[in-house]
Order: C-alpha cells, then structure tokens, then sequence
C-alpha cells in the first residue's frame, strides 16, 4: 500500500494573519520544487466562494491555493464550508453541496458528523500528493472552541502534522500573540509547533531581530521566517475581512462605487477592476460615501432580502436610484442582480422570514427563490449590444454561477445566453439589460475577468463620460504565485523547511515513508 504523503500545517494567532497567503506561497515554492502538492482546509467560513468543474462550491482561498500548485482546485481541499446569512445562521456546504442550515449554537453538535468528512478527504489527498499545506481557521488557541475542534490542532494530531504558527506584525503586539497562543495551547499541541513565522512586515529588520532572538528563548520555538509585506499582490482574498482594510483600491480617473453589503459574496469579482490604472475601485456603505461614480456595482449577496433592507435604512436605495436617473452606470451581479429587480419573493422561506419584499425597480425583473442551489462554470455569448455593453454582441464570456433564485423579466432584454453550463450544452437566457444599456444584471460571476469585455466595458464607460481610458496589462496569476514564493523562498531555510515536513529535500517526485 503506497505511503500518504507528508503534511505541514499553517496556522495563526487570529483571523487574517496572512494563513492562506503563506499556504498559497508555500503551495508554489513546492511545486518549483519538483513536488506534487495540494491544499487543505478542513472548515472555512467565507461567502467568497468558487465552482469546481463538477459544479462543486469551496472557499477561494483553496482554489487559489490549487492554482498556486499547479492543479484544479477540488472539493477535497475544502471538504466544510460554512457561508454566513445572518449573525447566527450559516449554509453548511458539505463536500461541496449545500447539507443543511443551522444556527451558530447548533453547529457545535454537528461537527462530530463532519470529522469523518474532513478526515476522508484529508487523506485521500495525501493518497495522492507529495505533500498536503494544511490551512487552520482563526486560532487555535480559542479554548471555548477547543472541545468541537475539527479544524485546527485537531487536525494536525490526526495528521501528526508539522505546525507553523503566523502572527501579524502589521496590527500590532505580535509577540504577544504569538507568545500567548503557545501557552493556551496543550503540552503535545505546543509540541507539533516546529516554528513561528512573522507576517506582512515593513520596517527596519534591525529593530525586529533582538524580538526574535527573545521569543525563541522564551517559548523555545524559533522564527523560521519574517515575511515581508507584499504591495499590490493580485490574489483573491480569502472572506470580505480583506476589504475593511482596503476599502478603496487605486487611484485612476474612472470612479467606480462597490455597496459593500454586509453580506456580501464574491466580491473579487471587481478585483480585475482595481487592477486597471484608470480605474478606482471604492467599497460604500453609505448613501454620502457613494457619490457620484462612473459605475456603481451591485455585488453578490448570501443574504439578499436582508442586503435591500440594510440599503432602504441607510439611504442607499434612494441614493442608486437617483444615480441610475442621473447617468451613473449600474451593474448587479447575482445578489445584486436580484436587488435591483421590482420584486423579490421567498415563500418558503429558503433565505428569509419575509415572504415578499421590493426592489431598487431598476430592471424589470423579479425573482422568486426555492430550495435549489444552482452551482456551475458556465460559457456564454454576450446578447447585450447597448450602453455599458456597446459593441460587445456575440462576445465570449467565461464565469461561474452560485444562487438560490430564479429571477425572469416580460420585458427586458437578456444580458447574455449561457451555451453550455457544467460542461453540459445549453441555450438559456441570463440576466437582464435595460432599453439604454446603462443599467444590467446577471447571475454570472467573473465577469471582469473577460479581459475583452471588462476593456471594451470600461471604453464604453470613459466615453460616455468624457474620461480618458487606458487598458492596463492583465493580470498575470502565475508571476504573482511567482512573487509570492520568491518573498517566501528569501527568507525559510529551504533545508530546514523540508526537514520539518519530513523530507530529505525538494525535487523528490516522491511521497513520505
């Protein structure tokens, strides 16, 4: 029976301690190593979330991480995601399928369920790859949480996986955390703890180094790497925790306005956006940060019901429907897309208490949900000839879909006709797009990503406002995992790295013993 390969873990002193970028680097330095690896998460809490090829659903960090190994990302290395709807409640997406739904205080009881899940996957990964990068959640030092623990120490005593514990200096009192989460731990977690890594640091390294030198003899855990901060990396962020702290991205003459919901899903569908040096990119909240953009995007929701009532309170309904009347350019990608519609019914109850509520009545669309989650890659040729979309009739587009809802307009025209969705043919419909074209929807996302339609979009947009407009070059993923793992390479020991994860050295094309 062929031996499972070797596992290293990386965990963190708290949520958005860099974890899934030092995963998504460390997955490509392997892989320029020789090595086949894959990713793991065993639970992730994040509405950023992707399709597979089979239609399956899992977080965005994993695919990113697949990419940075050179493979397609797969249900296995996300087996349990978890996709918030309200402060209590949260989707439970189980081998990439939607299980149930449950309340915060339920989910504790459930996770017995979802061990052998997350184990099976686990290793059934390892029965295939070198070395799996095992990604933790939060910290694994949130002793309340320490009974139900299916995702951090845990795991890494299933695996007796080599531990690296992140911290991040940027926020501040890295040594503390990094000091207090060691001694939260248990005697043979702290053990599997092999070393610490600093992240996202700027600054004078003089400074820093007599810190490293004082929680190594403090702890006895040596800090195996100091990571510095990397400025406008293009990698999809993990969850929405990424754009409170970047909230308004370039600096370029187009003006485009993104509601940040408080639900919001998917939000790198703009990423290609921000990308562009013409183009700034801002996430609002409210009716006076919104202004007066270019185009104001209406993003994807998990919770769209409650996303219209949140803008009706704060003033932003009345303040989109004023910009679409005054020229603004409005685009609704699935959630969005249904916000903007006339009605928005759930007489089941799939996603809300309320059985009927009204939309920002831009397009002439309404939506009605059902228990059904549709989840596919989907092609498409655009149908839209008009505003936004001058031009661009016939042109191919590639995305994903991932909704709950059907929406369907009497009198709009379609957006786009969707030819083939899981690798299946097909001739549908999608999205809506008004008289003028100024005004669109569709529940596809990536758009932005169709690097002839964004150009030929934002070339529309900057002469109808008299802007000018420069395609940037696009963005290439591989020389930005390059970046990553050269940032990462620079500082780990390479052969004290590989010795941690149990292997002579890299260039193997071997598994573990």
């Amino acid at each position: 029976m062929k031996a499972l390969g070797r596992v290293l873990m990386v965990q963190g002193t708290a949520s958005s301690a860099g974890k899934s970028l030092l995963v998504t680097g460390l997955c490509r330095l392997l892989r320029q190593e020789g090595l086949r690896v894959a990713p793991f998460k065993a639970q992730n809490m994040s509405n950023n979330s992707y399709v597979t090829l089979m239609g399956e659903e899992l977080g965005r960090a994993q695919v990113e991480q697949a990419y940075a190994a050179g493979i397609e990302p797969d249900v296995r290395m996300n087996p349990v995601l978890l996709k918030p709807e309200a402060d209590h409640r949260s989707q439970v997406v189980v081998m990439g399928r939607p299980a149930f739904r449950l309340e915060g205080d339920r989910f504790q009881s459930r996770k017995a369920d979802l061990w052998p899940v997350v184990t099976g996957a686990l290793d059934s990964l390892r029965a295939e790859y070198d070395v799996v990068v095992m990604e933790g959640a939060g910290s694994p030092a949130e002793i309340n949480l320490r009974a139900g623990d299916i995702v951090n120490m845990a795991v890494a005593r299933y695996a007796a996986a080599p531990v690296l514990l992140a911290g991040d200096i940027d926020r501040g009192g890295v040594f503390a955390h990094l000091y207090g989460t060691l001694a939260l731990l248990e005697p043979e977690e702290r053990r599997l703890v092999r070393g610490l890594v600093i992240n996202k640091f700027r600054g004078d390294r003089a400074l820093l180094d007599p810190g490293l030198a004082m929680i190594k003899e403090l702890t006895g855990v040596p800090v195996l790497a100091v990571v510095p901060w990397l400025r406008d990396l293009r990698i999809a962020a993990e969850d929405a925790a990424a754009i409170e702290h970047d909230s308004i991205r370039g600096s370029g003459s187009l003006d485009v306005a993104v509601v940040r919901f408080p639900h919001i899903s998917n939000f790198d569908d703009v990423d290609p956006l921000a990308a562009e040096p013409d183009v700034r990119v801002r996430f609002v909240t409210t009716a006076e940060e919104l202004g007066d953009p270019h185009l104001l995007i209406l993003p994807g929701t998990k919770a769209t019901v409650a996303d219209v009532l949140w803008m009706r309170e704060r003033g932003l309904v009345a303040a989109v429907q004023h910009a679409a009347a005054h020229g603004t350019a409005v685009l609704g990608i699935c959630g969005g897309y249904q916000a903007l519609g006339h009605q928005i019914r759930d007489p089941e109850g799939v996603e809300s208490e309320r059985c009927e509520i009204a939309g920002l009545g831009l397009l002439n669309v309404s939506t009605t949900f059902a228990a059904g989650k549709e989840t596919h890659q989907v092609s498409g040729q655009l149908a839209g000839h008009a505003g936004l979309f001058a031009g661009c009739e016939g042109t191919a587009v590639k995305g994903y879909e991932i909704h709950m809802g059907r929406s369907v307009s009497p009198t709009d025209g379609a957006l786009m006709t969707i030819t083939s969705r899981s690798g299946a043919a097909c001739a549908a419909a999608d999205g809506a797009l008004s008289l003028d074209g100024w005004t669109a929807g569709t529940y596809v996302h990536g758009l932005f990503h169709n690097d002839g339609l964004r150009r030929a979009m934002l070339a529309n947009l900057a002469g109808h406002n008299g802007v000018a407009y420069t395609p940037g070059v696009s963005v290439d993923r591989d020389a930005e995992f390059d970046r990553l793992a050269a940032a990462l390479r620079a500082e780990f020991e390479l052969p004290a790295l590989f010795q941690i994860i149990g292997l002579a050295s890299g260039r193997t094309g071997g598994g573990g013993e």
